[in-house]
Parts: C-alpha cells; sequence; structure tokens
C-alpha cells in the first residue's frame, strides 16, 4: 500500500473505488476522480500509487505525458515527477506533486484523499529556514530560476545558514520565456514565489543590486553601490544578456532589447497601433514578432539567413515557421542585416538594410544573440571560455575553491554529449543547475545529468525541442512538416542527437526520456517505419 503525505488517520478523508486491480498493468497509468478531484493513478512494479493529475508548472493533464519506470514527464514543458513520492525529478516549476494513499482489497483499487488537501494541484517541498546563530553564508548572485532552486534546495536539505539572492532585476525570480510571449502581464502574475515564501523560509531578497566585483582571497563581492557582502560559498547565476545593435542609429529612442519585465511591458505598450521592424529571425525575435502580429499596424522581420532558426531546427521547420507568421502578416526580410537605423528628432523612423530596402519603423526589437553576464568576475581568477562563460566541472564548481556557477552564463559538461562543453540557455537547464549546485556546496556529491527541453511558441501552436542538436548532419521526418504534425529526428555520427516536433505529443518527451537512460537511437531506428521504440 503506497502511504501519502503522511497525516493522520483521524482526519477526514475521501475515498473512492477507481479501478479493477487487473485494469492496468505496469508501466500503465490512468485519469481517475475522486469526487471532484482528478488523480493520476500509476501501476510500477505490480504497486499502484497515486499521484496529483496535473503538472506543476502549468497544470498541464500528466495523463498525457509519458512514463518510464517510477518517473511521469509532462510533454508540454518536460517536467518530471516521482509516481510513488511526487517528488518533482526534473523542470521547469518548483513544486511536487501530492501523493494520495491506495488501497487494493478484493480486487479493487481504492484511493483516499484528505478533504483539507483536497482541491490541491502542487506541493512545496519540505523546507527548513534561517537560524541566526548559525555563522555560513552562502551567496546566489542573479534572480533567475538557478539562483532560486539552488536556495529552495538547501533549504529542503536542513541547511539553515544564511542564504541571500542578489539581482539587479527590480523583481525577485519570475517567468522570463513569459517576456516574449506575452509582454504584457502583470508582474505579480509570472513571480515564481510570492514575497512572503522568501520570508517565511529565511531567504534574503536583494533587488535592483548588482555585483561589480569579486574577490575570493577575503570571500567578499562589492555591490554597484558601493557596500560589500561576505560569503562562505558563492553561487554565479548571472545568466546572459542580449547582444545590441551595433550599427549607426541603434541609440535612437524606440530600439530596444528585451531583456527586463520593464523592456517587455515598454515594447507592447509603444508597438500597440505602430510599425514594427523586428531584428533577429531564432527564439526572441520570433517568438516577439508572433506576439506583435496583431497588436502592431505592421511587423517586419530582418533574419541573416534564408529562412528562420535554419541553423538550429533546419530548412524544412524554418520555412514552416516563416509562412506560420506570414499568414499573421508578418513580413519577412531574410538574407538581410540592419545597417543604419534612421530617426528624426531622436526618434526611430526608418531602418535600413543591406540591400538598399528602407523600411519605416516607430520600434525596433533586435533579438540577435546573448552574452554572458561575466564581465564582473575579471580580475576574481574565476575561468572564463572564449566567450565569456564561466567553466564548470559536472558538479557545478569552478575553478575557485567554494565558488560555484549555474544557468545560462556557465559552459558545462553535456552528459548526452559525453561531457562536451556547451553553453544553452534554457529554462529548464538552469534549474537543474541550481539544484546540482546546492547539493555539491552540501557536500552531497551530484552531477549534472539533465537533458535538454526547451519550447517555442508561434501563432498559438509550440514546437517542443529536446537533445542538443549542434552539428548534426541530417534531419529524418516523422508526419509532414508541411502539415504542421510531425516529428523531426536530427542525426549526428549515425545516432539522435536532439529531436523537435509540433503537433505530435508526446514524441519528443519519449526521446527525452531514452536520452536520461543513456539509450542510443540509431538513425536505423529513427529511418524505420516501425514507432514502435517511441511507443508511438
Amino acid at each position: 500500500m503506497h502511504q501519502g503525505v503522511g497525516q493522520s488517520e483521524e482526519q477526514e478523508e475521501v475515498t473512492g473505488l477507481v479501478c479493477q486491480e487487473s485494469d492496468l498493468h505496469d508501466g500503465q497509468m490512468k485519469e481517475v476522480t475522486v469526487e471532484d478531484q482528478k488523480v493520476l493513478l500509476v501501476r510500477t512494479k505490480g504497486q499502484y500509487s497515486a499521484v496529483g493529475s496535473r503538472c506543476s508548472h502549468y497544470n498541464a493533464p500528466l495523463i498525457i505525458g509519458t512514463l518510464d519506470g517510477e518517473r511521469v514527464r509532462c510533454p508540454i514543458h518536460g517536467a518530471c515527477f516521482n509516481v510513488r513520492t511526487g517528488d518533482i525529478e526534473d523542470y521547469p516549476g518548483l513544486d511536487c506533486l501530492p501523493t494520495y494513499k491506495v488501497k487494493v482489497q478484493d480486487g479493487n483499487v481504492y484511493v483516499s484523499i484528505d478533504k483539507k488537501s483536497m482541491k490541491l494541484t502542487k506541493r512545496v517541498k519540505e523546507m527548513c529556514t534561517v537560524q541566526p546563530d548559525i555563522k555560513h553564508t552562502i551567496l546566489l548572485v542573479g534572480g533567475g530560476p538557478a539562483s532560486l532552486v539552488c536556495a529552495e534546495t538547501l533549504r529542503q536539505n536542513s541547511y539553515q545558514g544564511r542564504i541571500i539572492i542578489v539581482t539587479k532585476d527590480s523583481l525577485p525570480p519570475f517567468d522570463k520565456p513569459k517576456l516574449s510571449k506575452a509582454m504584457n502581464v502583470e508582474s505579480s502574475s509570472i513571480l515564481l514565489r510570492q514575497p512572503d515564501f522568501y520570508q517565511q523560509y529565511g531567504i534574503e531578497m536583494w533587488t535592483g543590486k548588482e555585483v561589480v566585483s569579486v574577490k575570493p582571497a577575503d570571500k567578499v563581492v562589492k555591490m554597484s553601490d558601493g557596500t560589500s557582502e561576505r560569503y562562505d560559498q558563492l553561487l554565479i547565476s548571472t545568466g546572459c544578456r542580449a547582444c545590441p545593435l551595433r550599427c549607426p542609429g541603434s541609440d535612437l529612442n524606440g530600439v530596444y532589447l528585451l531583456q527586463s519585465y520593464e523592456d517587455a511591458k515598454e515594447i507592447h505598450a509603444s508597438s500597440l497601433g505602430h510599425r514594427v521592424v523586428v531584428v533577429g529571425a531564432s527564439f526572441i525575435g520570433m517568438e516577439a514578432a508572433s506576439y506583435l502580429s496583431d497588436k502592431a499596424a505592421s511587423v517586419a522581420l530582418v533574419g541573416p539567413t534564408k529562412y528562420p532558426f535554419q541553423k538550429s531546427l533546419g530548412l524544412e521547420i524554418g520555412k514552416m515557421t516563416m509562412e506560420m507568421l506570414e499568414e499573421k502578416n508578418v513580413k519577412f526580410f531574410m538574407n538581410n542585416k540592419v545597417t543604419e537605423i534612421r530617426g528624426e528628432n531622436g526618434k526611430v523612423k526608418e531602418v535600413v538594410l543591406n540591400d538598399g530596402t528602407v523600411l519605416e519603423a516607430d520600434v525596433v526589437v533586435a533579438g540577435i544573440g546573448v552574452i554572458p553576464n561575466s564581465d564582473f568576475l575579471a580580475g576574481s581568477d574565476v575561468a572564463v571560455d572564449s566567450r565569456k562563460a564561466v567553466i564548470v566541472d559536472k558538479f557545478m564548481r569552478t575553478n575557485v575553491a567554494d565558488i560555484f556557477s549555474a544557468g545560462d552564463v556557465t559552459s558545462f559538461p553535456l552528459a548526452i554529449r559525453g561531457g562536451q562543453r556547451v553553453n544553452i540557455g534554457h529554462w529548464q537547464m538552469s534549474h537543474a543547475h541550481g539544484r546540482v549546485a546546492a547539493l555539491n556546496m552540501l557536500n552531497k556529491p551530484t552531477t549534472i545529468d539533465s537533458v535538454p527541453f526547451f519550447w517555442c511558441a508561434l501563432a498559438g501552436k509550440s514546437i517542443r525541442c529536446t537533445g542538443y542538436g549542434e552539428g548534426y548532419t541530417e534531419i529524418i521526418f516523422k508526419g509532414k512538416v508541411e502539415e504542421r504534425k510531425f516529428l523531426a529526428l536530427y542525426i549526428k555520427d549515425e545516432v539522435v542527437v536532439a529531436a523537435a516536433s509540433l503537433m505530435f505529443e508526446p514524441a519528443v518527451a519519449h526521446v527525452a526520456d531514452l536520452m536520461a537512460k543513456g539509450t542510443v537511437i540509431t538513425k536505423a531506428q529513427a529511418q524505420a517505419e516501425d514507432l514502435r521504440w517511441l511507443q508511438m
């Protein structure tokens, strides 16, 4: 019998007969209902267990996900949960699933839910708080998910010292991927945790503060306001900043980079009913163009290749995404670069391209790549690579004692590529980095072995991706790209190294599960008509 969240038997429970014992075989799951509460019922190794039915990230039904051993993966953004404990095991999202008591009697399966937790869809993992008499400080620099998950993991593992998160953002950690998909959101709706959460668990949140230097010899960081703070252990999780345009006129009013919550609000407000030129044809540029397509008077997108996403996702998918946005009246100017932005009275008026085209514009949004935020480490001896990404090992340790690094700012060894050093800016991976860094700070040796999982929202549809496709030489398609229902498998050295899909769930989640186990998917398997290896 699977014990639930450990509540006493005296409390009132609601019990429902949900199925016959023979209804599910090992490795199967079913969504059942107890009163009005939907429950995910799972059978593994001959035993039944029951957990919350919704992913704690965006509430997607987990029944449409994949089950691999005792782990269920949400097919929407890739979060993984243990079906016995309900604990989150891979990201995005922060919370665990509620667990429920299961009893099998006379061939019937019963699930019991405590009335008090009847409507709960997620569960905060048990955490301790700060003990003021413990003289030990862990300083987390940067306000993204790496810092937040690191802080929460420390508190989940009985660390009672001082935890400080320092961020130059005006907000505490927020849902940054939302900014390019829904620019006009209220700040309160995108906070990853509400302010009282930090107070409850003794996590100091310093917003609007920037670290400008690190002195490892003294274990001190200096802030932009002149103050200093001592640390015992340090996490560098400062992320990346957007590359600025470097052409004449790029300093005019109306030229934007999408970095902060304030940037998103300003781009939204200034684009309404106006002419927008988006520079850049990858994830940020394409999502921004998609979002603004029905709000601006016109949207033009300028990109350096023939199609968007050409390098990352390939020609066929790039062409399809271009057609999707053309249907939303986005005009494309591809194989082009911006050579000049002309203005009038200090404000953007037109954008000049290298083929001589002149585009009328009131607003210019640039999404042309990112630069790791590591300049403040100059003189600290913390090693960075040629792109300025902070170099870490598989334990998220830098070359300097007691300094760890996590998230988009890092160059880290990717397990599915045999430890190849990569710098990838994925929301999910930043969460995983934060957890691994925390455990290693506490001398609980843990390696980073998460499989990249990311997504792109365009014209109301989501393209989902997993793996690491750099250097792929061939793409094998299942389904049809022109029908916008497909799975793309990226081949390098005769094996699948990445996958992307549209309207083909949960194929990408299955590929991620296989990669997580170290299963090699051969080119021959990818080419075969038989997709049983994908459980489809």
